[in-house]
């Protein structure tokens, strides 16, 4: 008899250690449903996804923020 399915919720970095602790080897297949939390920021996901497909790293994000910041903020003379 197959196991019974079961659905819990955790944290999208914990999902390996999950797998692990429940004794799911990593070549084993599993059935995965994404349904996040509504975002606090609506577009971000979506942006975020962009970004990346436009080659730009993490890293790059940063910097491009804190270079913004920098052109609005006063110059202090």
């Amino acid at each position: 008899m197959p196991p019974t399915p079961e659905v819990i919720e955790i944290a999208a970095g914990d999902v390996a250690d999950e797998l692990r602790r429940r004794g799911i080897a990593s070549d084993e297949r599993v059935t995965l449903m994404i349904a996040p939390d509504q975002e606090w920021i609506p577009g971000r996901r979506e942006s975020r996804a962009r970004v990346v497909v436009a080659g730009l790293t993490d890293g790059d994000i940063d910097r491009l923020i804190k270079q913004a910041q920098r052109e609005v903020e006063p110059s202090g003379e």
